[in-house]
């Protein structure tokens, strides 16, 4: 009786099959797919919604709500778009442009938290290591910026975040800086896309944090979607029920006007976590948001 033969590997790849011998792949490969995918994301949907068949908000819709916002919570102060003290360390900004570095880092920290405590982490981590000592943040042992950012949450996921980003702009500029997308200089001046495209090339950086330091660090207009805007965004029926976040991200960012998306982003948030009558786990409470929708007609 004839033995049965092996299958080749080459056969056992065309099946669709692995081969035992080949490896997962490295955190590497993984960081240039994530990169790969973000990119492709954000290039698709720059000029045309992902919802091109939705047209909420309207610029009217938009108005509408920021005055109803505005007239219950006071209009928003220009100055949080660039925190006192941002700019006190000339040696690292250009201009009057706060520290980008030092943006994408309490952005991070904010992330699943308070804002207390992610300003106790950002805290913390300016004692243990000095402010915008990047270099001593990227070379010091894990363990140590874990519990210097312990405060924060998430002290491991945002640890390896933040030092993996400090390792990736060193090898790609040289330095610690990323000021250079903050450069106001007449030609030297980088489009609000440009910026994206940058941003979110480092692991760990996503949309809404890059949306985030375009709006308050570089004092662009850009409209980050948080959790409580996203919520906000659905109940007021601003983007379909299928969307995720990164997607109601780019849809609004093309339908919520230049000149409104800082103001609304603040007062939405500011309303989202004021407001207990537009919580979903309220469902009879008051909101002022659910009395608009009700004397509205929705197209």
């Amino acid at each position: 009786m004839s033995k049965k033969r092996p299958r080749s590997p080459i056969r056992a790849e065309s099946a669709g099959v692995v081969p035992f011998a080949s490896s997962p792949p490295s955190r590497a490969e993984e960081h240039s797919q994530s990169k790969a995918k973000k990119l492709k994301l954000h290039e698709s949907f720059a000029a045309t919604s992902p919802f091109p068949d939705f047209q909420h908000p309207t610029s009217s819709e938009a108005w509408d709500v920021f005055n109803l916002l505005s007239n219950a919570h006071g209009m928003p102060t220009s100055d949080i778009r660039r925190p006192p003290g941002s700019s006190s360390n000339p040696a690292q900004t250009r201009s009057s442009v706060p520290n980008v570095i030092e943006a994408l880092i309490e952005t991070i920290l904010s992330q699943n938290t308070s804002g207390k405590n992610s300003s106790e982490a950002k805290k913390n981590l300016d004692s243990t290591f000095g402010r915008n000592k990047f270099s001593a943040i990227a070379a010091a042992p894990f363990e140590r910026v874990v519990e210097a950012i312990h405060s924060g949450g998430l002290a491991n996921k945002k640890a390896s975040t933040i030092q993996g980003l400090l390792w990736s702009i060193k090898r790609r500029h040289g330095d610690y800086s990323l000021q250079h997308l903050g450069e106001t200089d007449e030609g030297k001046r980088m489009t609000n896309d440009a910026i994206m495209k940058e941003l979110i090339s480092f692991h760990g950086v996503g949309p809404k944090t890059a949306s985030c330091v375009l709006l308050f660090s570089l004092g662009r207009d850009s409209f980050a979607v948080d959790t409580h805007v996203f919520r906000l965004s659905k109940l007021l029926g601003w983007v379909p029920g299928q969307a995720n976040r990164i997607l109601a991200q780019a849809h609004l960012e093309l339908h919520v006007p230049a000149e409104l998306k800082f103001g609304l982003h603040v007062l939405m948030i500011q309303h989202g976590r004021s407001c207990k009558g537009c919580s979903p786990s309220y469902v009879s409470g008051k909101c002022i948001l659910k009395e608009y929708l009700k004397g509205k007609k929705v197209t």
